[in-house]
């Protein structure tokens, strides 16, 4: 029986943290994170300490760091930045303009897929075959994926980045139709309930259950195209 709280410890160590810098030295483009914060939040704090984390061990250029963390908490001030981003839900790390979503802590399993999200993009390699960047090209309505996971899950980090990176091709070829939300169950009990997900990974296109298990690159691409047809 796992302790919840145990999964949503920071397991970076000092070696962690060297191991990190050197997987994300190929980065050349500026990643900006995004971290939505409020009071009384479970998982807030850790979400936020393991970013800082992954900022610490980014590559820098003219001094600075190539991956910057902005922290927004939850007050009457910055409620337009909540309404801007689409936040109903603390935690939620954003990129690319909330484009893609971690909703609650990339915890466990799932930093691998996060950190693979983050060093994609700063590469500009969605590492997407020519034919799935194609046919994303040619999306223009818009598209939800919900990558529904939990910390211990082995497969839900392929299936998040896989969905991360759908939503990359489409907000750098300026469509930016597709938006990719991860969303840890353990946090969001009410939206596993709502999929009725009983194993992990389980994807959902525009609230439709698609996938129970990782699909592949053409299996996603697929049904992304149906339901762009419909």
């Amino acid at each position: 029986m796992y302790n919840i709280d145990s999964m949503f410890e920071i397991p970076l160590s000092n070696s962690d943290i060297e191991e990190l810098k050197s997987v994300l030295r190929e980065i050349r483009n500026p990643v900006k994170i995004i971290t939505f914060t409020a009071e009384n939040c479970r998982y807030c704090g850790n979400t936020v300490n393991l970013i800082e984390l992954v900022v610490k061990a980014s590559p820098q250029r003219n001094g600075r760091p190539l991956i910057t963390h902005e922290v927004v908490k939850y007050s009457k001030d910055k409620k337009e930045f909540f309404v801007k981003y689409g936040i109903d839900r603390v935690p939620t790390v954003v990129l690319l303009d909330g484009y893609i979503k971690y909703i609650g802590m990339p915890a466990g399993e799932e930093i691998r897929g996060f950190i693979e999200t983050i060093i994609r993009v700063g590469t500009g390699d969605s590492g997407l075959s020519e034919r799935t960047k194609s046919a994303i090209s040619q999306i223009s309505k818009k598209t939800v994926i919900d990558v529904v996971v939990t910390p211990t899950c082995p497969y839900c980090p392929y299936a998040s980045l896989l969905s991360n990176m759908f939503a990359y091709e489409s907000y750098r070829n300026g469509k930016k139709s597709i938006i990719s939300k991860t969303i840890e169950a353990y946090e969001n009990p009410d939206i596993a309930d709502m999929y009725n997900v009983m194993t992990v990974p389980t994807v959902a296109i525009n609230r439709s259950v698609e996938f129970v298990g990782p699909p592949t690159e053409d299996q996603l691409l697929n049904r992304i195209l149906k339901h762009a047809k419909h």
